[in-house]
């Protein structure tokens, strides 16, 4: 019996990816483990391995280098020797969300609904995903010409139409304003905000932080690499995800998960740390111009491992997200997020929660000031600012700021952090 070969959902909030590249090709003998396709999805691409063993047939409407696929869809099928590949359209059979995926063919987003059938409720026969279709993308159904069977809308269709529009915007000026295409990632993006902003109850607090001490040890750090005693020197964001891990152990709710009848904490901090990169030098795919995308590859037992570990962990995942060779297996099982804004001279911000964690940290900018001491005088000294989001259904006020008052000393006597 022909075995099905489906989109598989890479992650947790992941609906589709962009199709990079098959790699075997039709009729060629496929083993269980072996590499089949290359996906990206989340701002990664990795290798999708096949599940079975047989001979390798694509669907008609197999999906080209660069298409956006939803999960569920079936690719193709591993077949048997002497066996054939199903006649029937292949989007028949079920996703892995129990919903029946669609058949496509593609349709004329241009052309009338002539003859369309009325429903039974009076609205226009549509699916499901064609109805949610139509409302993110602000697609009128009725002029559509169905392609599905018995008169129905499909989700296909509405897609079609979403992008002649978004083609015909992009290509003309109204009102002096130019409309730029928005690539997967930054829809990607989008809808890990929107869900950010739907699922938690976001509270910002923030503090201020001597942090004359952290810049005179990263200060040592730096000569002795400039002295040949160390390979690699950390910085200061290295350092900082260190103390963190400190914390973060001292005050361990901070890296619980809503689990709506329980909190789950896990054992082992990781902590994600937020990357800028420009998406033109990692995907190449169609978008606004300088347009970048904010990574958050995870650098793992943060307690545990040294503080060269961590510098070491943190520049190959850098250098990696740059690249755009990050795997999704990087991004993943982070229970805290270090973002720092510091190197743009930003000193507060509001960083967003990164689901499903309950919280994140934000880093502000070194700033040499005035600070006066005891006996009325004044000393110049390195302050900087940290802003704590957290989910309140995880965790309340007070808990958050002994959070933030640890960190905070520990910033200020680095060194209690480190051993």
């Amino acid at each position: 019996m022909p075995i099905e070969i489906q989109l598989p959902r890479l992650g947790w909030s992941m609906e589709e990816g962009k199709f990079v590249a098959w790699l075997k090709q039709p009729g060629e003998r496929v083993k269980a483990g072996e590499p089949l396709f290359t996906l990206e999805s989340d701002k990664a691409a990795q290798d999708v391995e096949s599940t079975d063993s047989g001979i390798l047939a694509l669907a008609p409407d197999a999906p080209q280098p660069g298409d956006v696929v939803t999960v569920g869809r079936v690719l193709g099928w591993l077949l048997a020797e002497g066996e054939h590949a199903p006649a029937a359209s292949p989007q028949a059979s079920p996703t892995d969300s129990g919903r029946p995926a669609e058949s496509f063919s593609e349709p004329n987003p241009q052309s009338k609904s002539a003859g369309l059938p009325a429903a039974e409720d009076g609205q226009i026969p549509a699916s499901p995903r064609a109805r949610r279709a139509a409302r993110e993308h602000h697609v009128d159904l009725k002029p559509l010409t169905p392609t599905g069977k018995g008169g129905r809308i499909r989700e296909r269709d509405v897609l079609a139409v979403a992008k002649a529009q978004l083609t015909s915007a992009s290509s003309i000026a109204v009102s002096g304003m130019k409309a730029l295409p928005v690539s997967q990632t930054r829809r990607t993006i989008a809808a890990r905000l929107m869900h950010s902003r739907q699922t938690t109850v976001p509270v910002t607090i923030t503090c201020r932080s001597d942090a004359t001490q952290l810049v005179a040890l990263r200060r040592q750090l730096k000569a002795e690499g400039e002295a040949g005693k160390i390979t690699l020197v950390p910085t200061l964001n290295d350092i900082l995800v260190k103390l963190t891990g400190a914390a973060l152990r001292q005050h361990p709710l901070l890296t619980g998960v809503w689990a709506e009848d329980r909190i789950l904490v896990p054992d082992t901090i990781h902590i994600g740390i937020a990357v800028d990169v420009n998406m033109a030098s990692t995907s190449g795919e169609s978008s606004a111009a300088g347009e970048s995308a904010l990574i958050v590859p995870v650098i793992r037992d943060v307690c545990s491992a040294s503080l060269a570990h961590i510098a070491a962990q943190s520049q190959k995942l850098i250098a990696a997200a740059r690249a755009g060779t990050l795997t999704a297996a990087d991004m993943q099982g982070a229970c805290f997020t270090v973002s720092n804004l510091g190197t743009f001279g930003i000193e507060t911000f509001t960083p967003v929660i990164n689901p499903p964690e309950s919280a994140i940290l934000g880093i502000g900018a070194i700033v040499r000031e005035a600070v006066p001491l005891d006996d009325g005088s004044f000393a110049a000294r390195e302050r900087m600012s940290l802003s704590l989001t957290f989910d309140h259904r995880v965790i309340d006020g007070a808990p958050a700021a002994r959070f933030l008052q640890s960190l905070r000393q520990l910033i200020e006597q680095p060194f209690l952090g480190l051993v």
